[in-house]
């Protein structure tokens, strides 16, 4: 690609083109301009798309057009967080100073770090996120948020079954 051919011209009384037999030498040296176009591109595209790789918390709302998540082996480890302020894990109300200590116990031994959080739609989202911080703190980083099949979507469409 970047390889050439020199050709010695003239004579000049030298005497070295002769020496290959009269035949032209082949270049040494190698052009980097296109290796350089090259990678300025990548470094660019790079800095484009990095931003865009940033990996945050999935919000679902409550009514919203989202598939389901895929089923584990494990049973999955559900909070809700009912309207009046009631925190329950699994069936069973926790207050909520123990909720960190019993995430922690029941964090030890399990394989996976996923849970889902059922929050009603009438609950301040401020309150969601103190319990989304006590579900990180208790060794769960994988949080889902659970919802409801059947709302609109952001194009306008609404997802809803026809009984509804």
């Amino acid at each position: 690609m970047g390889a050439g051919v020199v050709q010695k011209g003239g004579g000049g009384g030298h005497r070295r083109g002769r020496r290959h037999g009269g035949r032209a030498r082949p270049m040494a040296e190698i052009n980097v301009t296109p290796f350089v176009d090259v990678m300025l591109v990548l470094l660019i595209i790079f800095m484009v798309a990095a931003p865009l790789m940033v990996v945050g918390v999935p919000v679902k709302l409550p009514k919203t057009a989202a598939t389901s998540l895929p089923s584990e082996q494990e049973e999955p480890l559900t909070v809700t967080l009912t309207e009046d302020g009631r925190i329950m894990l699994q069936t069973t109300e926790v207050v909520g100073d123990e909720l960190i200590g019993k995430l922690r116990a029941i964090a030890a031994e399990r394989s996976s770090d996923r849970i889902f959080l059922r929050a009603d739609g009438a609950v301040p989202y401020a309150q969601v996120a103190v319990v989304m911080g006590a579900l990180n703190r208790g060794g769960f980083s994988n949080i889902g948020l659970v919802t409801d099949n059947g709302g609109p979507a952001m194009d306008g469409t609404d997802t809803a079954p026809a009984g509804n």
